[in-house]
């Protein structure tokens, strides 16, 4: 077997709990157009899922209004930072893991200006090596080119790899990596 040396995180849900504080994003910049949406139905039906494809799935089609509703979401996400919480167990066992020589990025289909306004919130912009996002993966999970495009950037197989993932299309695309994996429940 070989010896772990990459460990890739998924951001939202996995690495930082953002779920109310995307929630609550989504919800204003909703209520902003007219349209009428809960906390609790963006967490329960639509957390995780790409801005564009959710904002689809709701009947909102115009690439300009979604690229408009995109950033708006993006500009009003920092608001509601009060909410997001580090799983710090995981981030301390990534950071020791790096200390040996592990290397750590962060791979999530989540927008980067969303990933690096929660990393500069909670001082976490030295702790890893690189990041993955939307701009980077084409594809959406469960899709696994996400995963594979880190790999191949450090030059790792998939035996020398481990994902930490929380929905259920990251862990299909994690398991379709060929690496191992962990689900994380927050």
């Amino acid at each position: 077997m070989s010896r772990i040396r990459l460990i890739l995180l998924d951001f939202d849900g996995t690495l930082v709990d953002t779920r109310r504080a995307n929630a609550r994003a989504y919800v204003e910049t909703l209520r902003e157009v007219g349209y009428a949406m809960t906390e609790e139905e963006y967490a329960a039906r639509h957390f995780g899922v790409r801005c564009p494809e959710f904002l689809r799935s709701i009947g909102i089609d115009d690439p300009a209004e979604i690229d408009r509703l995109r950033r708006r979401k993006i500009e009003l996400y920092p608001r509601y930072f009060d909410l997001v919480a580090l799983n710090r167990p995981l981030w301390e066992f990534c950071q020791q893991f790096r200390k040996q020589g592990g290397r750590v990025w962060i791979v999530s289909t989540g927008q980067r200006a969303n990933i690096d306004n929660v990393m500069r919130h909670l001082h976490l912009e030295a702790g890893v090596d690189g990041i993955i996002s939307a701009l980077d993966a084409p594809q959406s999970k469960p899709d696994p080119g996400c995963f594979l495009k880190a790999m191949e950037i450090e030059g790792a197989t998939p035996d020398e790899t481990l994902i930490f993932e929380d929905s259920a299309v990251g862990i299909e695309a994690a398991r379709r990596s060929g690496a191992a994996y962990f689900v994380v429940k927050l």
